[in-house]
């Protein structure tokens, strides 16, 4: 199909806005789900698209069965905080390290199925966390609708084409998920090795976030590009949002019927925004995802994450997301008291503090689980884990999530209620 420019998407009043089994042991699962081996690298390939028949129904059902972390994004009560780490699998891990060694391309480890699954694993097996997030990466999608990226080990991701006109619009398509079959394969196998023991995490990241790649041609670090074009080219930089936030909610579609539990949503740079520019050039296209998928996969949880957004809580919620993120440097308490208890949170153990010692870090996980509340809470860090966090607080992290008992504070505060009665 092709793209028209446009095409936009707007709902801003601005005056400017008005324009389970070990993994090593259970490879046969490649084979029942129709790959075959090279026979010289181990890599797994799948040469025909799987059949419809045997994708997920998480789209349209949920049942008591559900994963503790699918449970606490609903609201509904669980017998201790669900915790998973953002970024959990990566170089902190010793066996992590010692793959990318042997595989140095980053793009080789998060577009290959075998490598997706046996990274994304990684931290299941060392510490079985209530969430196994997929070994990718939020730009993966794009060559998919037609923006080509490369990795650079010192610059990061490098777009060679940034589109900042009607010219470079033209390049954009409707995204092709055959292009991204390794991420449904993964997604899949990953539901088959957990089973309903942990909750099968998906990830995007939001429209501005991605477009700011897009539009600076890579990473920044004052944004100056894609902001100028909020009042110079308004119009080029809607019409690109738009078309990323239809392809976005196909992905997370594409990722839901493919195994994924629960979907998190990265606006990563959405905090670099002034709250009324984030109302504009952000909010409207993560609006027109989520309602996209409360349509067509009502009964997925939407998480929504953004660095530095202690100025944007509440119109966070305004979305409609089944959980907010939050960073560490928003105190859990002000943030639940500012949205709410109708609405999950997740978060926000500072990452530093897993390099300090264990009591202490026992400490601020017990201090963020008590803020949170016993009803829609999933403990996480308030950011990714950091390069050389040591494995020991990683596991004392899961080992000390794993020690609540939220059974026992009900109990004893509907007793506490029956008495004052």
């Amino acid at each position: 199909m092709a793209f028209s420019p446009l095409t936009t998407t707007s709902g801003c009043s601005s005056n400017y806005c008005n324009l389970g089994l070990s993994w090593k042991s259970s490879s046969s699962w490649f084979v029942q789900l129709g790959f075959t081996s090279n026979g010289s690298n181990g890599v797994f390939t799948k040469p025909t698209k799987l059949n419809s028949s045997k994708v997920f129904r998480a789209c349209s059902s949920s049942s008591s069965s559900d994963p503790l972390l699918v449970k606490a994004a609903r609201r509904e009560r669980v017998s201790r905080p669900p915790a998973w780490m953002m970024r959990q699998a990566g170089r902190y891990m010793a066996v992590y390290r010692k793959l990318a060694e042997k595989h140095p391309s980053f793009r080789e480890r998060s577009e290959t199925t075998d490598l997706i699954v046996e990274i994304s694993l990684q931290p299941w097996e060392a510490f079985h966390p209530d969430g196994v997030i997929i070994f990718s990466d939020i730009l993966t999608p794009l060559p998919a609708f037609g923006v080509q990226f490369d990795i650079e080990d010192v610059r990061g991701p490098v777009i060679q084409s940034p589109i900042r006109s009607e010219e470079g619009l033209k390049a954009l398509h409707s995204i092709d998920l055959e292009k991204l079959q390794f991420v449904g394969d993964s997604l899949r196998i990953l539901r088959k090795e957990v089973g309903e023991q942990a909750a099968v995490l998906g990830f995007v990241g939001a429209p501005w976030t991605i477009a700011t790649y897009i539009v600076e041609g890579g990473t920044t670090r004052t944004y100056t590009t894609i902001k100028d074009m909020c009042h110079t080219a308004p119009h080029v930089l809607r019409a690109l949002l738009s078309h990323l936030s239809k392809a976005i909610a196909e992905y997370i579609v594409f990722q839901v019927e493919s195994g994924a539990h629960c979907i998190q949503i990265f606006d990563s740079w959405g905090g670099q925004l002034p709250p009324h520019m984030w109302d504009c050039w952000s909010k409207p296209y993560i609006d027109e995802i989520v309602a996209t998928i409360k349509r067509k996969c009502p009964q997925t949880p939407l998480v929504l994450y953004i660095n530095g957004n202690g100025g944007l809580l509440e119109r966070m919620k305004e979305t409609g997301v089944d959980v907010i993120g939050l960073d560490w440097t928003v105190d859990m308490a002000d943030g639940r008291k500012r949205l709410g208890t109708d609405i999950g949170i997740q978060g926000n153990v500072d990452p530093a503090s897993l390099f300090c010692p264990l009591p202490s870090l026992t400490d601020e996980i017990e201090r963020v689980v008590k803020s949170a509340g016993t009803r829609g809470h999933i403990l996480n860090l308030g950011h990714g884990v950091l390069v050389g966090t040591p494995e020991e607080a990683v596991a004392h992290f899961f080992d000390v999530a794993k020690s609540f008992n939220f059974d026992k504070v009900e109990d004893h505060i509907s007793e506490a209620n029956t008495v004052a009665a």
